[in-house]
């Protein structure tokens, strides 16, 4: 199952702030926000925790960007991995 989180969340998991996270989406070394209304967006759970073990490895921010040109792509499969009712 795929959380979303919302800022407060990857502000405190990641421990960088808002603006610095909102830099790095910028900068292609954190995956853009999801749009989950009509003034709210949020990060799937998946991506944040693969950035933060990125992070924590040492990757340097071409891997990164790396990393998330992938996660980018996840999210056009994500459908793919969920289980429907009648499945």
């Amino acid at each position: 199952m795929i959380s979303i989180l919302r800022m407060p969340a990857v502000v405190s998991i990641t421990g960088r702030s808002r603006m610095s996270i909102y830099r790095a989406v910028r900068e292609g070394i954190f995956t853009r926000p999801v749009r989950i209304g009509m003034n709210a967006v949020g990060w799937p759970d998946y991506e944040v925790a693969s950035l933060v073990a990125a992070c924590v490895a040492g990757k340097t921010s071409n891997e990164v960007r790396e990393l998330v040109v992938l996660l980018h792509e996840k999210r056009m499969t994500a459908l793919d991995e969920v289980k429907w009712p009648s499945d």
